[in-house]
């Protein structure tokens, strides 16, 4: 690997750091991490419902529990698991109301699971009712299911007769070792396609859920060594250690989960932004709203990424400041499909409308406009520009004697009635 190559992943590493910063992923972790702690014993207890429906997976819960907890929970997960053993049995014996709340907190949790996704990819509507309760119901129903086929499979490896010799006994050993990161790889390529409302590229979640898959299983290792070299907690915490510690441990994979989806952001939008060209605000959302226009007048709506590819000046960053901009203004409307149309009759909307809309100071005229219109608006912000540099070129020493002869002269009436008064 060249220098230059080593620079760009440099740059690449930077803006990801910085991207998970703004969007405050260690608070969002914390707060995930707050959430999974009230709905952890009704995900099970949901789970262990949805297997009972399949006959072949009956009775199978607990080894799932198991297998879960050995796998993908280090050092405490024994301790922890006999707690939530324990309430997930009570739970089960629960009324239909009491399973109905148990569903809607597992729902819930899903529901903030999406929006923290939706504020990376910065996408400022969930899903509606319908669309959304869909999405988590197969997610609730799909989950275990598939890690009840895993573990049926690692099974079926396990128990054949083809593996005699000491070589092949290692073997299937690593083969069977495989499936805990293979599986946390495509549940975490799942959850950063799926759960976000709007388009994902697969081969960027893709990326993220081995990245985050990877992170975890080095995570899981240093916090067992932690957990088992460094026992100073347990002087504290006595017997109730295992709780705190199991806390700390889904705080660190709600941040390496929340990594991996900045991280299939990042792959989305870094390059698009390193080649888009540089322009004026003005200029970009006027380039912005003229596609939509172009979509309107086909009865069309455009997709983000599309935008992203056509629009001169057009960054995701941009793109993220635009829609929220437009969409709050009543411009731009986003479909249920995830793509963006305008809402609004543009002969009713004016240039000066659209300069008070935008934070941005007005820009001067472009050197080498390329579209029609670029160069309309160019030429008449360089008319504009000579105006108000005609209108403010004015020493200000000049300006401040004009201004002082009028305090002056403002000043005497004022002054000769209070002697009057005075007087008086």
């Amino acid at each position: 690997m060249n220098k230059r190559a080593v620079y760009s992943v440099l740059l690449f590493l930077r803006a990801l750091v910085r991207q998970y910063q703004a969007n405050q992923g260690i608070l969002n972790a914390a707060a995930l991490t707050y959430t999974t702690l009230f709905a952890v014993v009704p995900l099970m207890t949901v789970s262990y419902a949805m297997l009972a429906t399949i006959p072949s997976f009956q009775g199978v819960g607990e080894q799932i529990q198991g297998w879960v907890f050995e796998n993908f929970v280090p050092a405490t997960g024994a301790v922890v698991q006999e707690y939530l053993q324990g309430f997930t049995a009570q739970a089960r014996k629960l009324t239909a109301i009491g399973i109905l709340f148990l569903v809607i907190t597992s729902i819930m949790m899903m529901k903030n699971i999406e929006a923290a996704l939706n504020r990376i990819w910065r996408v400022s509507e969930p899903r509606s009712g319908v669309s959304s309760f869909l999405l988590y119901w197969a997610v609730l129903s799909l989950g275990p299911v598939l890690i009840g086929l895993g573990l049926v499979l690692s099974s079926y490896i396990s128990s054949l007769a083809l593996f005699d010799s000491a070589s092949e006994l290692v073997g299937r050993a690593r083969l069977l070792a495989l499936f805990p990161p293979l599986l946390s790889a495509l549940a975490f390529t799942l959850l950063y396609a799926a759960v976000p409302n709007c388009p994902v590229p697969l081969r960027n979640a893709f990326i993220g859920g081995v990245t985050a898959s990877l992170l975890f299983e080095i995570a899981k290792r240093g916090f067992a060594l932690f957990v088992t070299q460094f026992p100073s907690y347990e002087l504290i915490y006595g017997a109730f250690a295992a709780v705190p510690m199991f806390l700390v441990w889904i705080f660190i994979c709600w941040t390496i989960a929340l990594i991996g989806a900045e991280l299939s952001r990042a792959l989305t939008v870094y390059h698009a932004e390193r080649r888009a060209r540089q322009l004026p605000h003005l200029y970009t959302l006027l380039g912005l709203l003229r596609r939509l226009w172009s979509a309107q007048q086909q009865g069309a709506a455009v997709a983000g990424g599309e935008l992203l590819q056509e629009v001169d000046g057009l960054t995701q960053q941009r793109w993220d400041q635009y829609q929220a901009l437009l969409i709050d203004a009543g411009l731009v409307q986003r479909t249920e499909q995830g793509q963006y149309l305008l809402c609004r009759d543009l002969s009713q909307f004016t240039l000066a409308q659209l300069q008070a809309l935008s934070p941005w100071p007005l820009p001067n005229g472009l050197s080498q406009p390329r579209e029609g219109w670029q160069h309309e608006v160019s030429e008449r912000l360089t008319r504009l520009e000579q105006v108000r540099n005609e209108q403010l070129d004015q020493p200000l020493s000049v300006l401040f004697r004009l201004t002082a002869g009028e305090e002056n002269r403002a000043a005497k009436p004022q002054a000769a009635a209070t002697a009057a008064k005075v007087e008086g």
